[in-house]
């Protein structure tokens, strides 16, 4: 709970008075390594924050996975286009690790909003960082080379990469797993 509280207090500040109804409105689950947080058709009902674990954001696209994010340990987990609106999801997220997350359901989120100090506050900066993320991925996806978006990939996941199978990576920067051994070996060879 450390750590979910101190992600929190990177966008608000908490009174002890916050942590108590933090506490009381997050549940820990525990998920195996390819156990689904959520599937597709699912409507997404809970935030999830990652204590120990890793998983990945996935959709199903003429009948090909196609991966399209990662989140580890110390983020926090959802599809939000479905838990806003509170409608069916076109977006998986598995597990790729045993892990061991807190999680809030849709009408906790709610209480959270209303009852901790800053709350409302928290959501906005919050949401508003997915958004951007979410732009710069997919404008990323038009405009730099695999080469880029693999090096973007090790950026912005150091310390993840070798706990990834190299076909989701592959997947994720959207080309073929041989293409991605020639950008390693190519990037290899240049250091």
């Amino acid at each position: 709970m450390k750590l979910l509280l101190k992600a929190i207090q990177h966008y608000i500040p908490l009174s002890s008075q916050d942590e108590d109804i933090i506490t009381a409105l997050f549940r820990q689950q525990k998920f195996s390594k390819g156990e689904h947080l959520l599937q597709a058709g699912q409507v997404c009902k809970n935030v999830f924050f990652i204590e120990q674990g890793l998983v990945r954001y996935y959709a199903n696209i003429n009948g090909e996975e196609k991966t399209t994010y990662f989140n580890k340990e110390g983020e926090f987990v959802c599809d939000y286009a479905s838990f806003l609106p509170q409608q069916p999801s076109l977006t998986n997220i598995q597990a790729l690790e045993a892990s061991v997350v807190y999680t809030i359901s849709h009408a906790n989120m709610d209480v959270f909003y209303a009852q901790v100090e800053h709350g409302e506050r928290f959501g906005r900066l919050a949401i508003g960082e997915v958004f951007v993320t979410a732009i710069n991925q997919i404008y990323s996806l038009y405009t730099d080379s695999p080469e880029l978006r693999y090096q973007t990939f090790y950026d912005k996941f150091p310390d993840i990469g070798q706990r990834i199978p190299q076909y989701y990576i592959a997947s994720y920067i959207g080309i073929m797993p041989q293409s991605l051994s020639r950008i390693r070996k190519r990037l290899t060879q240049k250091h």
